[in-house]
């Protein structure tokens, strides 16, 4: 058994990063001039020596190769949300009736997909088709294998002609290059050295859900809007927690050990997974990474669940609430701050307060998170997202900070003058006796809270699951620079002028935490209370997509944006003209699957049962037979037969229209009709399987 787990381990470790060009592997392929100048470009920051192009295309081309790829396509992230690439071959004909295979530094570095039909929000009219993808050397390329081949995919920028953002990529490379500009002037305030690029790390904990296909392929909503837009939920659902870590179901782990074998063949630390709260929901979670590397990371990691849930007859649904009335599905994304000493600048010392860097990082989070919770607000805006934040599976649309006793005890200290003293962490008496004592953290955790500190990072729970996290992590490295910037200007200035530098800093965190305690908030998240004492404190309650996108572009965000170099105001202009774009014709196509599906399935299924219960009635009263409660069932059934059609009539009468509001309101009500149908209907007449069957049955 002992030798066996060895070997185990010994092909664990030989597998892992096997698809990936990372640093191993060029270091086998590469001279070590190129190899030296790459390896500088990705830990370092320093620019791309466009010499070495050449040799870097030859050596990936030829690793590639030996890997079966007859492909290489630069993989992008544009504004749709997923990924996308175009594939081309390596062959070359040689004018003898062969080809060769070849792959040049130009090719490398940078591609032309057609840009025309990717959103832009107005920044490219359609006929203006030209787009550009270029290398970014910071994201290892890998190879992504079929039954049939392979093909070298290479992480890439996409602009346009006038050099544009088109994607998700662009912007967050630029807010990370802002934010370790800032890190390195605080660093040197402190007088931190470090030759380490100040960056962000992100875990992204990802939640999902597993059906049988069979029951995918029978439901039109799940098919073409990723979630059920009818179903009632079943007597047994959530409720007994018993699904949540409980024993993983045989069908369910072989999918996972499957899919942890191909996310570790492409380098991605996935290192968590178990049973959610909802049944057939689950969650996988990665080791930490840099942050530009963690986005790649995720997105495949979506990718890969797809794909390796149709090999086990499974469907994976990342929608974030593919099932009403029941807990929904997010991304918890998981920020911490590295600083040019290569350590985590979120790590409290012995005492959180002893540490005046530690508490200049807390301060300026606040500061970030306070002065544009309307933007981070808008950067998980979408319609899906919607149906989760505030439903007491997910943290509210109000953005707060939760600290924990012992920070905010120090934060209540700072305000008052200073900290002196500290709640210690002591140890925590787990009550049984054949286990140790466990060190208390410094903090308990808090899931109802949208920004929570959990320790040496904070975890930022309202991202949803089938987003890309680039979007919130912009925003959030955008913000923290901008909090840096002027927490640095003001110790500059004070340094400049002769000021003491500690006495400087602890007025200044002293001002900061007078300003934006309004953010802090340790308690329950979901209660009327909160809500209320939100509303009283000044902070945003924005409950809609729509509402939240207009927080987008105000002048503030703007001029924010441009300062830092992340955003111009067109390019913030065109993204909102995009997720606006998205977020209606995703209710529009919600609506008109609803439409179909009643008109289609579900009423022809009604009248038929009508049909037959009034013909068993009749046959009930000329045999004079007991028929009350049939007829009464009866009259129920055509009751709601009644609702039904007219429910259909006024989704149709609104649906054209440009009411958002209205539409949403027609399908509540529709739904709201059908779901009591399914409640009395024979199962046998009902055309849809039920939520009981698709979470249960696997």
């Amino acid at each position: 058994m002992a030798k066996k787990a060895i070997n185990n381990l010994s092909s664990t470790e030989q597998m892992y990063g096997q698809n990936v060009f990372g640093i191993k592997n060029m270091r086998k392929y590469l001279s070590q001039k190129t190899y030296n100048s790459l390896v500088a470009t990705i830990r370092e920051g320093r620019s791309l020596d466009p010499k070495i192009a050449d040799e870097v295309a030859g050596a990936m081309k030829k690793w590639a190769v030996l890997k079966g790829a007859t492909h290489f396509t630069h993989w992008f992230q544009p504004l749709t949300g997923g990924t996308a690439e175009k594939h081309d071959s390596f062959i070359v004909p040689d004018g003898e009736g062969g080809v060769m295979m070849k792959f040049s530094g130009k090719e490398l570095t940078q591609g032309e997909p057609d840009a025309s039909s990717f959103p832009s929000g107005g920044l490219r009219a359609t006929f203006e088709a030209r787009g550009y993808t270029a290398w970014d050397p910071t994201s290892p390329a890998f190879v992504k294998e079929s039954e049939s081949g392979a093909v070298l995919c290479i992480p890439t920028a996409f602009y346009s002609y006038n050099g544009e953002a088109l994607d998700k990529k662009t912007p967050l490379l630029r807010s990370i290059h802002s934010l370790a500009k800032q890190v390195n002037r605080l660093a040197k305030l402190f007088n931190i050295k470090g030759n380490v690029r100040p960056y962000a790390t992100l875990g992204a904990e990802q939640e999902y859900f597993l059906i049988d296909k069979e029951f995918y392929l029978r439901r039109l909503d799940l098919l073409q809007t990723g979630r059920t837009l009818f179903g009632r939920r079943p007597s047994k659902h959530q409720q007994m927690e018993d699904h949540y870590f409980g024993a993983i179901k045989p069908r369910v782990l072989e999918f996972m050990e499957d899919l942890d074998r191909e996310l570790w063949k492409l380098g991605i630390p996935s290192k968590t997974r178990h049973n959610e709260v909802c049944p057939a929901q689950f969650e996988i979670a990665p080791v930490f990474e840099e942050q530009n590397l963690a986005v790649d990371h995720n997105m495949m990691t979506m990718e890969v669940l797809r794909q390796l849930a149709d090999k086990h007859d499974f469907v994976c649904l990342l929608h974030e609430k593919p099932f009403a009335g029941v807990n929904g599905s997010g991304k918890h994304n998981n920020w911490a701050l590295c600083g040019p000493d290569g350590k985590n600048w979120l790590t409290p010392g012995d005492n959180p307060h002893e540490n005046a860097k530690f508490l200049t990082v807390i301060a300026a989070l606040m500061k970030a998170i306070d002065t544009n919770a309307g933007m981070l607000r808008g950067a998980v805006a979408t319609a899906g997202n919607d149906h989760r934040l505030g439903a007491n599976e997910a943290p509210p649309a109000i953005l707060s900070i939760f600290l924990g006793e012992q920070l905010t005890d120090i934060i209540d200290q700072i305000e008052k003058g200073g900290a002196k003293s500290s709640k210690e962490g002591g140890t925590l008496e787990v009550g049984v006796t054949s286990l140790p004592k466990l060190a208390r953290d410094v903090t308990d955790r808090n899931r109802t809270s949208p920004f929570a500190f959990t320790g040496n990072k904070f975890e930022f729970r309202a991202v949803g699951s089938n987003q890309n996290c680039a979007g919130p992590n912009i925003v959030l490295n955008t913000i923290v620079a901008e909090a840096l910037d002027e927490i640095c200007t003001d110790l500059e200035a004070a340094v400049k002028s002769g000021k003491d530098f500690n006495e400087s800093l602890q007025g200044l965190l002293q001002k900061i935490v007078k300003k934006h305690k309004r953010i802090l908030f340790n308690g329950d998240n979901y209660t009327e209370e909160w809500h209320k004492e939100a509303e009283k404190r000044g902070l945003l309650n924005l409950k809609t997509t729509p509402d939240a996108l207009e927080e987008t572009i105000t002048p503030a965000v703007i001029k924010l944006f441009e300062k830092h170099s992340v955003l111009s105001k067109t390019e913030l202009e065109s993204r909102y003209e995009i997720y606006k774009e998205q977020y209606e014709k995703t209710i529009k196509i919600e609506s008109g699957v609803a439409l179909e599906m009643a008109k289609t399935l579900i009423s022809p299924a009604v009248v038929r049962y009508q049909k037959e219960l009034a013909g068993a009635l009749s046959k009930l009263k000329k045999l004079e037979a007991p028929a009350s409660k049939t007829s009464e069932h009866l009259s129920k059934i055509s009751g709601l037969s009644e609702d039904l059609f007219g429910a259909i009539a006024k989704l149709d009468e609104v649906a054209g229209g440009h009411s958002m509001e209205k539409i949403i309101d027609a399908m509540k009500q529709l739904r709201a009709v059908v779901d009591s149908l399914e409640e009395i209907m024979p199962r046998d007449t009902w055309p849809l399987p039920t939520y009981a069957e698709m979470m249960f049955l696997m």
